[in-house]
C-alpha cells in the first residue's frame, strides 16, 4: 500500500460515509479505499461459473478502482501456489472435496480466516453459504451475500440437500448484514415468501467477439453452421431436450450440434446424454478463454434449456457476442432476455424445441434481426462497470449506516 492510501486509511473513521450513496460523492468528500473479501466460489482465474466470472470481473474493476480484493479459492480448482491474479489476492482455503459439503466447508474456512483479517467487508456468493455469513460479523465485519438462483430446485439435489439449501435460503435474509441477488425473479419470490426485501444489482457481460480460427478447426466445424449449447450437462440444465430435438429435426440443413461443458457428481445423466447424441454432435467438454469465445462468436443459433437458474451467465454472454438466442421459457431467462431472444415451451420439452429450430434454420433473416437485438440488449442493460459502481454504492451504504450507529452508542 502507498504512503497516500495508509494515510487515507487512517483517515477513514472521519470520512462522511452517508454523503457517499448510490456511488456519487458529496462535494469535496473522497472515498477512502476499501479492502474487500470475496468469499464462496471456486475462486480465481474463472474456470467454470457464473460466480467465478462474477468474481473475476467484478474484482478486476475494484482494484482498478484502488481497492483491495481478496478471492477465496479451493485448492482443486486454484493452484494453491498462485497468490495474485489479475492484482488480486488469493487465499487458498481447504475444504472437503464431497458434492455436497464442498462448497459449505470451503466457506466456512474461508470464514474463519477472514474474521482476523483487515477487511472492511465480505461479500459472499450462493444461498447456501448464508450459515456461515455471520462469521466476520462477530468481528464487526458487515457482510453482503448473493443468493443468486433458487438452488433447490435443481434436479442434482436429493430431498435432505434441498431442504437445507431451503433453510440456508430463509437464513439468507437475516445472517448476513444485506442479502441481494441479480434477478428480480428471484427478489419478488424472496418477497413474497419471506416477506424480505432483498436488494437487486444485476450480473455483466461485456466480451469481445473473435472470428474463426485453431477452435472451430479442432472441432471440424464451419462458421454458422452449428447450434450451440453451454453450460453443465446436469438434469435440471435439460440438455437433453436439445439432444432430442436435434436429433428429430426433418432437416438439419447441414447443421452440426456442439455442447461444451462437462459436469462434475453426473456421470449417469453424462452418459445418457451422449448415448442419445447423433454422429453430427461434437461434445467438447470445458473450453475457456478465447476458445470458448471463438466457439460462441461463430455459431448460428445459442440454446439455452436451463430449467433452474438466476441470471444465466453463459445466455447473457452469448447475446453479448450477438447470437440469436433461444430459452426454455422460465421467468428468469424471460427476464434475461427482455425480448431480444426466443423461447421454447419447457412443458413440450424437446417437441416445443425442435419446433423452433425447425423454423429457424431456414429463416437466416429472423435470426439475424435477433442477433442484433442481443446484442443491443446486453450493452444496454448489463455492464460490468455499472454493477461494479453499483457493489461499491453498497458497500459505502453499508459502512455509512454502521458509523452512524457507532456515533449514536457514543
Amino acid at each position: 500500500m502507498t504512503d497516500t492510501q495508509t494515510d487515507t486509511r487512517r483517515l477513514m473513521t472521519n470520512v462522511d460515509y452517508t454523503s457517499l450513496v448510490f456511488g456519487r460523492q458529496a462535494p469535496d468528500a473522497e472515498q477512502p479505499p476499501l479492502r474487500i473479501a470475496l468469499l464462496g466460489t471456486r475462486g480465481v482465474p474463472t474456470i467454470y461459473g457464473g460466480f467465478e466470472r462474477c468474481a473475476e470481473q467484478l474484482g478486476l474493476r475494484l482494484v482498478e478502482r484502488g481497492h483491495s480484493v481478496t478471492v477465496y479459492c479451493r485448492r482443486h480448482f486454484v493452484d494453491p501456489h498462485l497468490h495474485e491474479y489479475k492484482g488480486m489476492k488469493l487465499v487458498s482455503a481447504p475444504t472437503v472435496q464431497n458434492k455436497y459439503l464442498d462448497t459449505l466447508a470451503h466457506t466456512f474456512f474461508s470464514s474463519m480466516h477472514a474474521m482476523f483479517q483487515p477487511y472492511d467487508v465480505c461479500l459472499y456468493f450462493i444461498a447456501g453459504n448464508s450459515l456461515v455469513s455471520w462469521i466476520p460479523r462477530l468481528a464487526g465485519k458487515p457482510t453482503v451475500l448473493n443468493v443468486d438462483g433458487l438452488d433447490w430446485k435443481r434436479e442434482k439435489w436429493p430431498r435432505p440437500a434441498k431442504l437445507y439449501i431451503q433453510m440456508a435460503e430463509r437464513l439468507a435474509t437475516s445472517l448476513p448484514t444485506v442479502a441481494l441477488t441479480d434477478s428480480r425473479v428471484v427478489q419478488k419470490f424472496y418477497r413474497e415468501k419471506y416477506n424480505a426485501r432483498i436488494r437487486y444489482i444485476t450480473y455483466g457481460s461485456e466480451v469481445e467477439p473473435l472470428g474463426p480460427g485453431p477452435e472451430l478447426q479442432k472441432w471440424g466445424l464451419e462458421p454458422r453452421k452449428y447450434i450451440l449449447f453451454v453450460g453443465r450437462i446436469v438434469p435440471e440444465n435439460h440438455v437433453h431436450h436439445l439432444i432430442e430435438a436435434y436429433r428429430d429435426l426433418a432437416d438439419n440443413a447441414g447443421m452440426k450440434l456442439v455442447i461444451m461443458g462437462d459436469a462434475s457428481y453426473a456421470d449417469d445423466y453424462v452418459k445418457k446424454v451422449h448415448s442419445m447424441a447423433t454422429p453430427d454432435t461434437v461434445f467438447t467438454g470445458y473450453v475457456g478463454g478465447d476458445g470458448y469465445r471463438e466457439l460462441v462468436s461463430n455459431a448460428y443459433l445459442f440454446v439455452e434449456t436451463s430449467s433452474a437458474s438466476g441470471t444465466h451467465p453463459a445466455l447473457l454472454e452469448a447475446m453479448s457476442l450477438g447470437n440469436c438466442v433461444v430459452a426454455q421459457d422460465t421467468a428468469e431467462n424471460i427476464e434475461t432476455m427482455g425480448g431480444a431472444g426466443l423461447t421454447y415451451s419447457g412443458r413440450k420439452a424437446h417437441n416445443g424445441l425442435r419446433a423452433t429450430l425447425q423454423e429457424l434454420i431456414h429463416k437466416c433473416s429472423i435470426v439475424q434481426e435477433y442477433r442484433g437485438r442481443a446484442h443491443a440488449h446486453v450493452q444496454a442493460h448489463y455492464s460490468w462497470d455499472a454493477v461494479t459502481e453499483e457493489y461499491l454504492a453498497l458497500f459505502y451504504k453499508i459502512l455509512a449506516k454502521r458509523g452512524a450507529k457507532r456515533s449514536r452508542r457514543q
